[in-house]
């Protein structure tokens, strides 16, 4: 009676740490789909803005179609959930970026200008809230990576299919300022 009592007390333990480690996975699923969406909504916003600061410049330097159109793509990529097309955009907006600061700088009434230094400000604060996100999403990732490879929580991964996640890196390093490559 006893090891019967013993064997369903064991049992019932092996369930419910599985049960728990299910719904650990889910959990972090869940949580890293719902930041990649809060950055998918962050890139939109920079991106709008590009597209509002690149309104304002152009009445003091002629920038060639293609930016206009590269932040467009760029806009209709996002509804991508890929992480090497959302890296992909990240990497481009944030290079889009630099060229545009080195053109502000270049025109000194531009700089001083209210609305580019509203749009500036607005643009450098969706720049630290996609850094939240992503070191948010990225240790999100780097626990399923975690779980996933380790024992007993493994078992539990291959059970259920659950797999290793990829981290978001649209971060390059900066060794040299980006180069202005627009006529003017």
């Amino acid at each position: 009676m006893i090891v019967l009592l013993l064997i369903v007390l064991i049992s019932g333990l092996i369930v419910f740490y599985v049960i728990t480690i299910y719904n650990r996975f889910q959990s972090l699923y869940n949580g890293a789909e719902a930041t990649l969406s809060q950055i998918q909504v962050a890139l939109k916003k920079r991106l709008d803005m590009l597209e509002q600061l690149i309104e304002n410049i152009r009445s003091y330097a002629r920038f060639e179609k293609e930016t206009l159109e590269n932040i467009t793509k760029m806009r209709s990529a996002l509804s991508s959930r890929e992480i090497k097309d959302i890296n992909k955009i990240g990497h481009e907006s944030s290079k889009l970026l630099g060229n545009i600061m080195l053109t502000v700088e270049a025109y000194p009434d531009l700089k001083t200008s209210e609305v580019v230094k509203d749009l500036t400000k607005a643009i450098k604060n969706v720049e630290s809230e996609l850094a939240r996100h992503r070191y948010t999403y990225n240790n999100i990732v780097q626990e399923i990576n975690t779980k996933v490879d380790t024992f007993p929580s493994n078992a539990i991964a291959g059970m259920f299919n659950f797999s290793k996640l990829d981290y978001l890196e649209f971060e390059e390093k900066v060794e040299n300022r980006p180069s202005m490559d627009w006529k003017l």
